[in-house]
Formats: structure tokens, sequence, C-alpha cells
């Protein structure tokens, strides 16, 4: 195999790094602490095709792949994770259902706008008292001649105030039943649609999050996605795209995080010489470069199962959970590395070490995806 960016992700690469160093880098800061969302920052990434990646070109599209994919989300978090989420959100989970279950129509009605960023995208699956348990879901949508009037709200939802579009599941049925919810698309301005409280968070600040509520909310039916009864069984297909995005996240973070720490390593002189030069100091930038090393294989062996259309299901989950927990060690190690300066807002680390705690819980817990793991290991 050839482990080479190709020529495609090797222009997205120095596009993204010019871009991000142009109009990411100096803003990181301001925006991390005031939990800014810069919409205008993905308008600009919409005008490059940055957030419509897996969108054909006849829908306004770039019509690339899922290692492509990896390359964008990638890039963009090695210098800012908060941006890199927000492009994974909206592309793999928001704009990517509306792709894969989505009618024709559908399609050439929402797909232009997102893959552009006229229209900011929001998914909802997660609500209050059910996170991982997303079966117990007490958000209802009820059929009313051509339409169906949804009642609850929804929770953690990235964009779902600055978003324009969200796709919503929804429960049909009786509560705990897989075939009792479905998929839905609101737009910003429908009545009884509105957003609640933004979540002041530890991380990834400039990636916004809040609730979605619904209060007596007509959505006509025009607005459903696929069959009735099939939005739960939906979501987990979008969720296993969705792991190797956050997959890409964590990478990016990791990358960001080591190369951060081996260059201060070699700057910092401790007892006449750069502390790169102790054992301690370097067995662990050894540990973090296997593991980011580890973390790309499995994303892009995920990444290519998911380009020939085979089941992901479990490399997806392994790729997530082993990403983002190395993440974590590594952002941790960086700051170790750093010492006292790591903990300071005045070096990159501090900010990779606060955004990477998020990767083991977003889009399926650590614990959730060793669920997934095994169950289906257990099938076999």
């Amino acid at each position: 195999m050839n482990f080479d960016y190709n020529e495609t992700q090797s222009m997205i690469a120095d596009s993204i790094k010019d871009f991000a160093e142009k109009n990411i880098r100096p803003n990181i800061m301001e925006w991390d602490e005031a939990q800014i969302f810069p919409v205008p920052l993905f308008k600009k990434l919409g005008e490059m095709g940055f957030m419509g990646v897996l969108v054909p070109e006849e829908y306004g599209g770039s019509g690339l792949g899922y290692h492509e994919y990896i390359t964008v989300v990638e890039e963009i978090s090695k210098v800012d994770p908060s941006i890199g989420l927000s492009v994974a959100a909206h592309n793999s989970l928001c704009t990517n259902h509306i792709l894969t279950f989505g009618n024709e129509e559908q399609k050439k009605k929402w797909l232009p706008k997102l893959a552009t960023a006229e229209y900011i995208g929001a998914w909802g699956l997660t609500e209050h008292n059910t996170g991982s348990d997303a079966g117990g879901m007490n958000t209802t949508a009820v059929k009313d001649g051509d339409s169906w009037i949804v009642n609850g709200a929804k929770n953690f939802i990235t964009h779902a105030i600055s978003g324009d579009i969200a796709v919503v599941i929804v429960r049909t049925g009786e509560k705990g039943d897989s075939k009792g919810m479905t998929a839905f698309v609101f737009e910003k301005g429908m009545t009884g649609f509105t957003s609640g409280k933004k979540e002041n968070k530890l991380g990834m600040r400039a990636s916004e999050t809040a609730e979605l509520v619904f209060d007596n909310c007509h959505v006509p039916d025009a607005n459903r996605l696929g069959e009735v009864g099939q939005g739960f069984v939906q979501a987990m297909k979008i969720l296993d795209g969705g792991r190797i995005s956050i997959g890409a996240l964590s990478l990016g973070i990791a990358k960001g995080a080591y190369e951060a720490a081996l260059k201060y390593s070699k700057e910092r002189y401790q007892f006449g010489q750069p502390i790169s030069s102790f054992q301690g100091i370097s067995f662990k930038l050894a540990d973090m470069a296997t593991e980011i090393e580890a973390s790309e294989l499995l994303l892009h062996k995920a990444a290519f199962l998911k380009q020939q259309h085979k089941p992901v299901t479990t490399l997806g989950a392994m790729a997530k959970m082993y990403a983002s927990e190395a993440c974590v060690k590594i952002a941790n190690e960086a700051v170790q590395i750093h010492g006292g300066y790591g903990y300071t807002k005045d070096f990159p680390v501090e900010k990779f070490y606060r955004d990477s705690k998020l990767c083991t819980i977003g889009e399926g817990t650590t614990e959730i995806q060793k669920l997934v793991i095994s169950r289906n290991l257990l099938k076999e």
C-alpha cells in the first residue's frame, strides 16, 4: 500500500495550512476565550469546498472521498480543533445524513446550500436524559395531516444557535423501540423551532454547542428523511462515518500537540543541553509519535472500507476509540514536556489539552465504542 498523500491530499493539506495560518491562527485565543463561533470563517471554507467534501459535484460539493476528508479535518485541527470539530459535524452528520438518506428532491433542495456553507448544518440525537441511551428519547412527533407536530428538546447540539438547518431524530413510536424513531429536516424560522441554552465548555469553545427546542413545531412530511421508523437505524449508520471524522479530529490534535512539544523540547535548555536529549523526554516523544502512526493507520483503513462500501462499524469504532484516547495522552504529555509554560495560554499545548477530552466523549464515548466493538466481535 502507498501511504503517501496523493496529489489531491497534498493540495488540500497545502491549501488548508495556508488558509489556517492567515485566517485561523491569529484569532484562536480570542474565539476560545469569548466562545465566538466565527460564521464568516465557515463561509470562506465553504467557498473553498471544505464544507461539502463528500458531496458529489452535481449537488455543488467537492466530490471527494474519506481519505481526503480525513486530511481536511486533520489539518484544520492541527491549528484549532474547535474549527475542525465544526467542519466535521457539518460534513459528516447533517450534510451526510441528507446525502445518504434524502430523496432526489431533498438533495437538490438542501445539499448545494450546505456544501457551500450558505447554510450551516446541525444534527440532533442527544437529549438531556438520553445520551448513549438514544432509544429512550422524549422528543416526539405526532402526525397531523401533511405535517408532524414536534415537542421536546435536544442538547449538546453543535451549531444549534447559528445553524440554518438541522437533521433531528425524534420519537414517532414507542419509547425504547429501535423502529420507533424518524429523522426530519428542520429549517431556521419554522414556528416553534428555537434554540436554547449555550453551553459554557472546557474546550472546543469556538465550536458552538447549545439546545434545540421544539414547542408544537409543525414540520412538513416532505421534510421526513426516509421511511417512518428508520431514524435510529439511519443515525447509527451516520455515526459510523462520523466516528472516522472524530478520529481525524483526534489525529489533528495529537499531531498539533506533538509538533509543539517536539519543537519546544529542542529549544528549551536545562543543565546546558536541550531537554530533548534527556531520556525522560525523548521516550515521551517516541511514545507520542508511535501512537500517532497507529491512529493514522487505523483511520485510513476505516476510510478505505468506507470508500469500498464495506462494513465499517467495528473498525470505525476502533479508530475513533484509539485515536481519541491517544490524543488525550499525547496532549497531556505535551503539557508535561512544556512544564510550567504548558499550563499557560502563551503556548498552544494548553488549548490542545482542553480540546482533546471531547474526542473521547462526542459521537459515542470510549465505553460505547468498546461495547460496539465487543458485540461485533462476539457475533463473528
